[in-house]
């Protein structure tokens, strides 16, 4: 067990040491550290004692370092800048600025992430902290200003808004096709190499209840790959390693790296959502937040990439009980 207090010696004398070995001077450091050159030769004097050696040769009128004395010179010196640093940084950071936002890491990684420099080019003045994880105790930690989740919409003490439908297709890499032949139906789909993701989630939608939706009942026979990480799940089927199970807004399909080769989809009630704290008033920076993203769901309802979308202004929402 660490005891730093029988360890290391108080920080006044270590003060005061680092500043007399870089000006190799005990009057100088006095002035600088606005004490008696007395008390300065005290400090350095008790540490000296507590750690058994010699730092200083003392002559008549200069004071130079023994080798032992410069070496710990080093180690000082850079720990208390640090300590100073790291100090001063929590004394300057206005924390009323800071927004935690927490998310799922797919949604997280897929869709917020190549979105938040917008963000923080229309908001330089906000701190943004982003939390990413598939546990949603982490997610509504209550630290956390803005959660976007996946789920029904039931959390009690939130208010909140689905901002995506839940709405799945299969996906796979053009050369992926054209190494295993086209699928021509959904029940082809049990003869290729399926990519299975590993989620906690009960309500997750896998490829057995995919398929069951679609009124296909057989075996899968080729589950190839099973990944406990959705972006990981979407780049392997980039790579052309099988067919998984795609999450529209999660998934871009327009660059010709990934495709629906079946154009059969299952939508759900469930999807993503926006959630605050009920008995929480947002501040100033949530609510840009939440407006930031109320106008991507504008853009992508005009261009017809969304469904349910919300109201432009998805602050005044009701409470999720």
């Amino acid at each position: 067990m660490r005891n730093f207090k029988q360890k290391l010696p108080p920080l006044d004398p270590l003060v005061a040491f680092e500043a007399a070995a870089r000006h190799l001077s005990f009057t100088q450091a006095a002035q600088e550290l606005h004490l008696t050159q007395a008390a300065v030769s005290q400090q350095i004097r008790a540490l000296e004692e507590f750690l058994g050696i010699q730092l200083f040769t003392r002559e008549h009128r200069s004071v130079s370092l023994t080798q032992q004395g410069r070496d710990y010179q080093h180690t000082v010196a850079a720990t208390l800048l640090q300590l100073a640093s790291a100090t001063q940084e929590i004394k300057v950071v206005d924390r009323d600025n800071t927004l935690t936002v927490a998310a799922d890491q797919s949604i997280a990684t897929l869709w917020l992430m190549p979105k938040l420099n917008e963000f923080q080019a229309l908001h330089p003045d906000i701190k943004l902290r982003l939390i990413a994880s598939d546990i949603a105790e982490d997610c509504l930690n209550k630290n956390v200003s803005i959660a976007m989740i996946f789920g029904s919409g039931h959390w009690p003490g939130y208010e909140g808004v689905r901002v995506f439908a839940e709405s799945v297709y299969p996906i796979c890499s053009p050369e992926y096709i054209s190494q295993h032949g086209e699928i021509h139906n959904v029940k082809d789909l049990v003869n290729h190499h399926l990519i299975e993701l590993e989620d906690q989630n009960w309500d997750w939608m896998n490829w057995r209840r995919w398929l069951t939706a679609n009124g296909v009942d057989m075996p899968v026979e080729r589950l190839c790959m099973s990944l406990n990480s959705y972006p990981l799940v979407v780049e392997a089927a980039r790579n052309g390693q099988g067919i998984a199970l795609g999450w529209k807004h999660l998934v871009q399909t327009e660059d010709g790296k990934l495709v629906n080769p079946i154009k059969s989809s299952v939508e759900t009630e469930d999807g993503y959502y926006l959630l605050w704290h009920k008995d929480r008033p947002l501040p100033p920076e949530g609510r840009a937040f939440i407006q930031w993203i109320g106008k991507h769901l504008e853009q992508s309802s005009r261009s017809g990439n969304l469904i349910n979308t919300p109201q432009p202004d998805i602050i005044h929402k009701k409470s999720r009980n």
